[in-house]
């Protein structure tokens, strides 16, 4: 299949699910095997690089939740803060739009956002009245979405749209932080029922094209997740997990794709992350980043736990 940003075929059957419309396309090959898209027809742009961000807890930083000191929080801010210089934006190389797989949202197949104008999804609970009045009106980008849809359906995925889903807090929270503006479109796409890391490690191969087309891809996760053990007494384990993933994210691709396809078998995984869905943002990432060898964009601690960022590609991100 030749990929195109304008001309693509979708087969689809209309279906209804949560609280959007999905429409659901099947296709027959095994996720695991079929190439990408060739991207022949995409317009040359820079490469734009892949980003694992982690994106904090709740409407933090909009809202003082005391979960870390003044000058964590002035940390891990300041390199959200950092993104918009780092991928240049207001130059001729900055992103023309962003993808986000959030940690957030899981679907039984890939889905996207399709609306031109997603709201805000407020999925969060017990916070202060200014934790739902927030805004952060970042368009959509239909045509986007269906890109994605057609890169992934080429890998043999079947996938689905939902035009009613907002941005969910794992992609408004670091962007508006990030993007303040918000005049960069932005698609949000869903993890897979299952959390399986080879699916989403294939999902993001898939999507690879799409930086070569100006398009920025970002997984907002964490890389310590376990919040019935959240607080002082798991310093150790987060240093223990981080540190192994930071040489995972750094080691040469087939590697670091081998070492993140077993993350269950580093020391302290299951205590890091009890479920896996703040890891497997990580996953699409590793995926989209192809040969593109990854470096910790930061590496600092929050509520006193130590946590990281991984880019990969990119001049200076």
């Amino acid at each position: 299949m030749t990929f195109s940003r304008r001309h693509f075929v979708v087969a689809s059957v209309a279906g209804v699910a949560g609280a959007g419309v999905l429409v659901e396309s099947r296709t027959r090959e095994s996720p695991m095997s079929t190439p990408s898209p060739s991207p022949k027809s995409m317009p040359h742009r820079p490469r734009q690089p892949v980003i694992f961000l982690p994106h904090g807890g709740g409407p933090w930083p909009f809202v003082k939740l005391g979960f870390a000191s003044d000058a964590e929080d002035a940390d891990l801010r300041g390199y959200l803060s950092g993104l918009s210089a780092a991928v240049q934006v207001g130059t001729p190389t900055a992103p023309r739009a962003i993808v986000v797989i959030s940690a957030h949202w899981e679907a039984a197949v890939p889905t996207v956002t399709t609306s031109a104008a997603p709201p805000l999804l407020f999925d969060y609970s017990g916070f202060p009245p200014a934790s739902y009045a927030l805004t952060w009106p970042a368009p959509g980008d239909p045509a986007l979405a269906a890109d994605v849809r057609a890169l992934l359906e080429g890998a043999g995925f079947a996938t689905a749209q939902d035009a009613a889903r907002g941005y969910d807090h794992g992609t408004f929270v670091p962007l508006k932080v990030a993007f303040p503006e918000a005049r960069i479109p932005v698609v949000q796409l869903s993890l897979v029922a299952g959390l399986d890391p080879a699916v989403h490690l294939a999902m993001g191969r898939a999507l690879a094209p799409l930086r070569d087309d100006g398009v920025l891809v970002v997984g907002s996760g964490m890389t310590f997740h376990n919040l019935r053990s959240f607080g002082a007494q798991s310093a150790p384990v987060a240093e223990t997990f981080d540190a192994w993933l930071r040489e995972a994210t750094t080691s040469p691709p087939a590697e670091r794709d081998r070492l993140l396809t077993g993350w269950t078998r580093a020391p302290a995984a299951r205590l890091a992350h009890p479920r896996e869905e703040h890891l497997m943002p990580l996953m699409v990432c590793a995926g989209a980043a192809g040969d593109d060898v990854g470096h910790v964009a930061w590496n600092g601690t929050w509520a006193g736990l130590r946590f990281s960022a991984h880019h990969f590609g990119g001049t200076g991100v």
